[in-house]
């Protein structure tokens, strides 16, 4: 039942040290409410049969009753231990997975950005001065300090198999750790709904071996095209792009994360079903805006339909 919708419920094959962690708190919490409702059943079972009616008691009346301290004292207190059963490792969970996994403390993490924008996520490699789109390569068995935002609406990072979700705004940067334990390839998505494209908002994590992931970041930086601003800006647009690379990054001109970054909204092209598309209302901080006065030059974007052709070569690192 539990399995549904999937042949295999990837949060119950952990494939990281965050991951596991998650795991088993779920694992935690599904034994303490089975336990739960074990004694409540049983109860109810006892009690059912117990006061049944009988031939030896029909028309019975029970005496009044004034309350127990006893009883009344139990069942609140027991609800209050369930509580407290759930917190306290709900909580040292929530702050384990917060920061660099134990036991990887001593490991530099590999920085990736992560932007996402409707229906796509663009991965920057900093360090390395690269960038992809819907796919992301990163070594196994290093802690990956994921930095992530967005380009316009609230999205939500999450890659089972790795760890938990988290939540990528514009303007605002949040923090993601998570380590792959071995090679292998491992579906992302955006768990949190932002429009009709939101089903195949999806990534692919590729772990591999440090060997290997070096030789794929050499192969993009003399084989990757360039990614010119004004192809950057059309990405934006709402649109389902496939899987590209390339061999710099948009943060040569912008960084979503930056609070006094432009506005990249295309409300006007969002089709919702009702002819009635959505407008900018006079934002002067809109990246359209030619007379917006700021640092980030938004103004070489082409106004029109918005297109899913693809700019970059597919580098998978397969």
């Amino acid at each position: 039942m539990l399995a549904g919708c999937e042949n295999k419920l990837v949060v119950f094959d952990p494939q990281g040290p965050v991951a596991r962690e998650i795991t088993g708190l779920i694992n935690y919490s599904i034994v303490l409410m089975l336990l739960v409702v074990f004694v409540v059943f049983a109860l109810f079972i006892y009690i059912v049969w117990k006061y049944r009616e009988r031939k030896d008691n029909m028309g019975y009346e029970p005496p009044e009753e004034h309350g127990s301290v006893v009883l009344e004292t139990i069942w609140t207190a027991i609800p209050i231990i369930i509580i407290i059963a759930l917190t306290i490792p709900t909580v040292k969970t929530i702050y384990a997975t917060e920061k660099i996994p134990k036991g990887y403390e001593n490991k530099e993490p590999l920085v990736i950005k992560v932007t996402s924008a409707d229906w796509k996520w663009i991965f920057s490699y900093p360090e390395q001065g690269i960038e992809t789109v819907n796919y992301v390569n990163i070594p196994e068995d290093r802690p990956i300090d994921f930095k992530l935002t967005s380009a316009g609406t609230m999205n939500s990072f999450w890659i089972p198999a790795l760890g938990g979700q988290k939540y990528s705004m514009a303007k605002a940067e949040t923090q993601l750790y998570l380590v792959a334990d071995h090679p292998g390839s491992y579906v992302g998505k955006n768990s949190n709904f932002n429009g009709q494209g939101f089903a195949e908002q999806q990534f692919e994590v590729q772990s591999m071996t440090h060997e290997d992931f070096d030789e794929w970041v050499k192969e993009v930086k003399e084989t990757a095209p360039k990614l010119t601003e004004k192809e950057y800006y059309k990405k934006l647009e709402p649109s389902h792009l496939g899987r590209e690379t390339y061999s710099n990054t948009h943060l040569e001109w912008v960084d979503h994360s930056d609070s006094n970054s432009k506005n990249y909204l295309n409300p006007e092209m969002y089709d919702r079903g009702h002819g009635w598309p959505g407008k900018i209302f006079e934002d002067e901080n809109n990246y359209k805006n030619k007379d917006a006065k700021t640092e980030e030059s938004g103004n070489n974007h082409d106004d029109g339909s918005h297109s899913t052709e693809s700019h970059g070569g597919d580098h998978s690192g397969h």
